[in-house]
């Protein structure tokens, strides 16, 4: 039986996934993304470790809740650093009709297929499209991203794209006309939003010792997030 890292659990998420959702956010993560609010998250280790049956037990009482499009989301830091255990977990929630979304930015160990054969919904958060600058924002290499994204394009497993949206390094029009060409050559997409960068994880950055890179960076204003959304939307519809 395998036992996963958790770092902490919402019982009734609503922005990650369709519908009603069980959110499971799994310890580590290997990017170290500048604009990260949960740095608390980035070390596999520390946290509570829980198996599939004990999980099960849990999403068996939140059931009643999820409706027809509900379900359970595996986010983080990043779920496929523990990717056998999230397979483990979500055949057991297929074998209970529960529906199963995999939150990540795709930063695994580069086997996927068993995986997404029980995954219903990927949410894929797009860093960067520019190796260079990908690295710049992450510490991290775009292959290991794009292997993943290969992956599920290959699977033809439902997928939506997330961006977020940077002040002074991602909220360039041209930019974000760079993403939606990306985007357009991806078949299985069904949604694509962009998320504000906002200031709300820098305190947990004071209380770690970690410096934080966007310190004087402001929260994106919504006027400027709802033009570059209106654009993307315009050019992949």
């Amino acid at each position: 039986m395998q036992a996963g890292k958790i770092h902490s659990i919402e019982s009734m998420g609503l922005v990650d996934g369709p519908g009603i959702r069980t959110v499971l956010f799994l310890q580590g993560c290997r990017l170290r993304c500048r604009y990260c609010h949960n740095p608390d998250t980035w070390q596999l280790s520390g946290e509570k470790e829980m198996d599939v049956d004990q999980i099960m037990k849990m999403l068996k009482r939140y059931r009643p809740y999820y409706g027809k499009t509900g379900g359970v989301t595996c986010s983080g830091g990043e779920p496929l650093l523990q990717a056998e255990f999230v397979t483990e977990l979500f055949k057991a929630c297929k074998a209970e009709n529960i529906s199963t979304c995999l939150d990540t930015a795709g930063y695994g160990n580069g086997s996927y297929d068993a995986l997404l054969d029980y995954t219903d919904l990927v949410i894929f958060d797009i860093k960067h499209m520019v190796p260079e600058n990908y690295h710049e924002l992450t510490g991290g290499e775009i292959t290991v991203a794009t292997a993943f994204l290969e992956a599920v394009k290959a699977n033809g497993v439902p997928l939506w794209i997330r961006h977020v949206v940077v002040p002074g390094l991602t909220d360039g029009e041209s930019h974000i006309r760079q993403l939606g060409e990306m985007i357009k050559t991806i078949p299985n997409v069904q949604k694509v939003e962009l998320l504000p960068y906002h200031t709300m994880g820098v305190e947990k950055y004071h209380a770690l010792g970690i410096p934080y890179s966007l310190e004087n960076v402001p929260s994106l204003e919504q006027k400027k997030l709802q033009y570059l959304q209106n654009v993307l939307t315009e050019m992949i519809a």
